[in-house]
């Protein structure tokens, strides 16, 4: 672990520094800063909350993601590990989750019960081993372990190159539109470290429709 490891987006300053940096190296970012109503990444949920939103919206469009979430909390309004855990699952298929992601909710929720994740100690930990952590449960990759990053913990460097919204993000803002590729993104990424969050906060507010948010 290094010294910084826990740096958080919601610290006093911090979220105005990484701007004034990006700001100074990227004239692309400059621009998306300068338009009105960006906004700033705020905390959303607790863990557990953020986790399930985050499979709710696995590979589905932001309109579909954001109906069966709403006809999902109809199911299990407290969104609690105890309320998932004790529902039917026909229940949860009948708000619109496949049988996968429902079985994915299952095996989260009984992560939590069975304190076999530690939320508690992420605070701790550096992005890499929290993805580990994460990733140890069905149903969540490293995307949706990136997503929990940026919008529970607000870890200020991340990059989460399989993100559509990112990807077509970079391509309005740099290609004009063209296809990019991972590496594509990474070469223009090298100039935001350690503000890769937000500089993929600014590229996703550029874009209509914008993404789910976790």
């Amino acid at each position: 672990m290094n010294g910084d490891h826990a740096l958080s987006l919601d610290e006093p300053g911090i979220w105005e520094c990484a701007c004034r940096e990006l700001a100074q190296r990227d004239p692309v970012l400059k621009s998306l800063m300068l338009e009105p109503d960006r906004g700033r990444l705020t905390r959303r949920g607790e863990p557990f909350q953020t986790l399930v939103r985050s499979i709710v919206g696995q590979q589905i469009s932001v309109k579909a993601a954001d109906s069966i979430w709403q006809r999902f909390r109809e199911v299990c309004p407290g969104c609690t590990p105890e309320e998932i855990a004790g529902a039917e699952s026909g229940s949860l298929k009948a708000s619109g989750l496949s049988k996968r992601k429902t079985e994915y909710l299952k095996d989260l929720a009984f992560h939590f019960l069975e304190r076999k994740i530690q939320p508690d100690r992420w605070g701790n930990m550096t992005d890499e081993e929290v993805i580990a952590d994460l990733t140890r449960i069905r149903g969540i990759g490293r995307w949706t372990a990136e997503m929990f990053l940026i919008f529970n913990l607000l870890r200020p460097d991340i990059l989460p190159l399989d993100d559509v919204g990112l990807q077509k993000g970079v391509s309005m803002a740099y290609f004009s539109g063209e296809p990019v590729s991972g590496n594509d993104i990474r070469k223009i990424a090298k100039n935001w470290k350690p503000w890769r969050t937000v500089a993929t906060w600014y590229l996703w507010r550029s874009l209509t429709p914008l993404p789910v948010e976790y």
